[in-house]
């Protein structure tokens, strides 16, 4: 067997051939590995599933050291560049580009079912005036399921379509009002004369003018921001979303795991936390200072460096462009200034550059939220609208795969073992 690893079992002397298919083993196979009859076979420890591959996909791919992010095979700078992000879900969920008769009725499908439920409306009023836009998001895309009860019965294709369709359809009209709840001002319903991405700017900015028309620059950033969300291989939430889905639940309830995982900061809270850092700087004479304070280990450079990239992250490069796109309409946010001399001297730094640490997609995407006028807490929220079609491609593959199981991890007990039960009658004497 030639692509295969040996393995010898030094505690019995026994060797085996672990076949290796697509540069990975299969657990199963170190599983039959034992050091006697009795004895349980090796399992493999992975704190955050680092080097553990849980399924096959076809969705994204991601080679970090060469800095290369595809959907479906398409470079994401091509894509950002000539295509738009309905025709990006269209591609991610249907895994090829539509043809005009397909995009049309893609685009007519979830223009029509960007309305909600009144009682969704109900529902989101009811949260208290300080409620986290995040918080809200996960509810009500949680409590979705129970307005679709037909949701349930995923081994149905045209039914999960329209769960799909009915989603990405609606997350931006959850998502901007949350953000209008936060604000206290009324709900703003959609506008299916509009693009997608201008309808959500719509429901999130419209007064009291007849139409709300955004500048066209800010619709395209934002769309471009979403298509650079839109996926990203076995992440925390794509990962949650999957672990969830595989018991077979219903997608919104799948999805609202995602966007709970999301809600966490070593996920989606990156790009804030790089505001606060460029604030703590306050200006480009502080600079060096404070780069010598990250090499001390009293200070954190972040934005930079990527569990995946160990190259520039191919995403930071289109959006510190979308950059000049927005800020020539908006003028330009005083931190840009800090952030560029920031990256200049960390990419020039052999302290930074030994150590892979290039600017990733967070360093600049919080820079134009905060130009949108966007609060720090919504910036979660932008990220969770781009990234519903990059989970949902995931989720349906995950019902289509033969190979997959409902999700149960090994653990390594460490606690006590054996113990005697004493009544409390006698344990509290």
């Amino acid at each position: 067997m030639t692509d295969s690893l040996t393995v010898r079992d030094n505690r019995t002397g026994q060797e085996y051939d672990v076949p290796i298919t697509d540069g990975t083993v299969r657990a199963a196979d170190l599983g039959k590995i034992k050091a006697g009859e009795d004895g349980g076979g090796l399992a493999v420890y992975d704190p955050g599933f680092v080097n553990t591959a849980s399924c096959r996909s076809a969705v994204t791919y991601i080679d970090g050291d060469n800095g290369i992010l595809e959907y479906r095979g398409y470079p994401i700078e091509q894509l950002a560049e000539k295509s738009n992000f309905l025709e990006v879900a269209y591609l991610l969920i249907h895994g090829s580009l539509p043809s005009k008769a397909e995009y049309d009725s893609w685009v007519h499908e979830i223009t029509y079912h960007t309305f909600v439920h009144e009682n969704i409306k109900t529902f989101m009023e009811g949260f208290r005036y300080d409620a986290h836009p995040m918080g809200m998001l996960m509810a009500s895309v949680g409590a979705l399921s129970t307005f679709y009860p037909d949701a349930r019965n995923i081994s149905d294709a045209d039914n999960r379509h329209m769960q799909i369709v009915r989603m990405i359809a609606k997350m931006p009209t959850l998502g901007a009002w949350s953000f209008r709840h936060a604000q206290g001002k009324p709900f703003v319903y959609p506008d299916n004369e509009l693009s997608y991405t201008a309808n959500f700017l719509s429901m999130l900015f419209k007064m009291s003018e007849k139409k709300f028309e955004a500048d066209e620059r800010l619709v395209k950033a934002l769309d471009v921001l979403f298509i650079l969300h839109a996926d990203h291989e076995q992440n925390c939430s794509t990962n949650a979303v999957r672990s969830v889905g595989s018991s077979q639940v219903d997608p919104y309830s799948a999805v609202a795991a995602g966007v709970a995982a999301l809600y966490g900061p070593l996920h989606g809270g990156a790009n804030e936390a790089v505001l606060r850092m460029l604030r703590r700087i306050g200006s480009k004479e502080n600079i060096p200072a404070f780069i010598q304070g990250v090499k001390d280990g009293n200070e954190r450079l972040m934005g930079f460096g990527h569990r995946v990239y160990k190259n520039y992250d191919p995403r930071a490069k289109i959006i510190k462009k979308a950059c000049d796109d927005v800020f020539e309409v908006t003028g330009v946010n005083p931190l840009l200034e800090i952030a560029q001399e920031l990256e200049k001297i960390a990419l020039e730094d052999e302290y930074f550059v030994s150590r892979k640490l290039y600017p990733n997609v967070d360093f600049y995407s919080g820079l134009i939220y905060e130009a949108f006028q966007f609060p720090p807490e919504m910036f979660t929220v932008l990220f969770g609208i781009g990234r519903t079609p990059g989970w949902l491609a995931q989720w349906l593959e995950l019902t289509q795969d033969k190979e997959q199981k409902i999700a149960r991890p090994k653990q390594i007990y460490t606690g006590d073992r054996k113990l005697d039960f004493v009544p409390a009658s006698e344990r509290w004497k």
